[in-house]
């Protein structure tokens, strides 16, 4: 990419439509990868897996030879992929050896934007007369008794850990243990606020995902699923590995959208922000200043040409930036992000162009696509091998697609 005027003496002025080659490029989907760099798409900016299957998605979009089997070997047998929560709370899927970039580079270095993070409990935690971090240190003292060498669904796990959790409480704060709350139907309030503190165990490395059981992800402790302690001891070090990969996938950014990318408040983000502060360079975008990792600088320049098509799923990694107007006009924005049920989305050579929706009787698939544009031959040729793709890695033996576009 050419960098434009100068403002001042160190601000480069750059397009729009070169930022997006940047952040395809960080995000492996600018041309698809050989098999062997599952590891390397997954670990860019982790793999939401929401809904569960996501991740098979998403990967197949960035690299050669996915299917379920291996995605499965990978994560249960091999251990090489991790599924836990991290960013936002969300499921994801990345390297194992990238654990604590994943979790302990997420996790807010106060108590005020943990709470935020895991919103919802402080009215249960005011009720109490308890701290976030309290309580989930009272969590984390009897979650091995509980779950050493079990793998329980998080009903089940939070029902006993919430009892167990209950003995270490006053007579008083016990009572309001086990009224029922607000959060579930005849739930109790203990229970319940378990479940928001297991979202931080996770990123304490405490706990991870087992995979999925009877339409159930089970929880383990992560030293049972791995054979090991995993390493934790340099927070520091986490937050800043992890803005470093954010800014590759999404840079140039601001502190505010890596705030919301992340799950927290922009002036909670300090700690990530000034770790790399001395490592970036701030670029002009349509009259926005942003930041960019300057060692990213040579790349923003000169960004790969993206070509062909891809299916992205809704929660893609892609699709998770926070300036949505960058990769969707604004009239359309609505129908690629809503509230409850996102579809896909369309990814043709470089641009969204429209959204997706699969609907499966028995082995057969049809796959509903409405495109903001008329698609030229090439592109609507490259989307039926494309769902076609789609259609055996999901076990479908035949393949509709429905396709509504601009055109008619």
């Amino acid at each position: 990419m050419a960098a434009g005027r100068r403002i001042g003496s160190s601000v480069a002025t750059v397009r729009a439509g070169d930022v997006i080659r940047f952040r395809l490029g960080g995000h492996h989907l600018a041309h698809r990868q050989p098999a062997d760099h599952v590891h390397a798409a997954a670990g860019a900016c982790g793999v939401q897996n929401s809904p569960p299957g996501s991740t098979l998605l998403a990967l197949h979009a960035r690299v050669e030879g996915v299917t379920q089997g291996r995605i499965d070997h990978l994560v249960g047998e091999e251990k090489s992929l991790l599924q836990t929560w991290s960013m936002r709370g969300a499921p994801f899927h990345f390297p194992t050896v990238d654990a604590p970039v994943f979790t302990a580079g997420v996790l807010p270095t106060t108590e005020g934007a943990r709470l935020h993070l895991v919103m919802g409990v402080a009215p249960a935690l005011r009720r109490l007369g308890l701290g976030l971090d309290e309580v989930v240190d009272l969590a984390e003292a009897e979650i091995a008794g509980v779950l050493s060498g079990r793998r329980l669904a998080i009903g089940e796990l939070g029902e006993q850990l919430a009892e167990r959790v209950a003995d270490r409480l006053s007579i008083a704060q016990r009572a309001t243990w086990r009224e029922v709350g607000p959060y579930g139907a005849d739930q109790p309030l203990g229970e319940a606020v378990m479940h928001f503190c297991l979202r931080i165990l996770t990123l304490r490395g405490i706990v991870c995902m087992a995979p999925r059981s009877q339409n159930k992800a089970p929880f383990v402790l992560l030293a049972d699923w791995l054979g090991h302690v995993g390493a934790h001891d340099d927070p520091e070090g986490s937050r800043a590995a992890l803005l470093r990969r954010y800014l590759r996938c999404y840079g140039p950014s601001t502190r505010k959208d890596f705030a919301s990318w992340l799950g927290g408040r922009a002036g909670d983000v300090d700690p990530w922000w000034t770790a790399v502060a001395d490592e970036l360079s701030p670029v002009e975008v349509e009259g926005c200043r942003m930041w960019i990792r300057t060692d990213d600088l040579a790349a923003l320049r000169s960004p790969p040409e993206p070509r062909g098509v891809r299916l992205l799923p809704p929660s893609d990694p892609y699709l998770q930036m926070r300036d949505r107007g960058t990769i969707v006009e604004v009239g359309h924005q609505p129908q690629v992000w809503r509230a409850v049920g996102s579809p896909g989305a369309v990814l043709a050579d470089g641009g969204i162009v429209g959204t997706w929706r699969p609907r499966t009787s028995g082995r057969a698939l049809t796959m509903r696509v409405r495109t903001f544009r008329s698609l030229c031959s090439r592109l609507r040729a490259a989307l039926r091998e494309e769902a076609d793709a789609l259609a055996r890695l999901r076990g479908a033996s035949t393949v509709e697609v429905e396709l509504e576009d601009a055109a008619g």
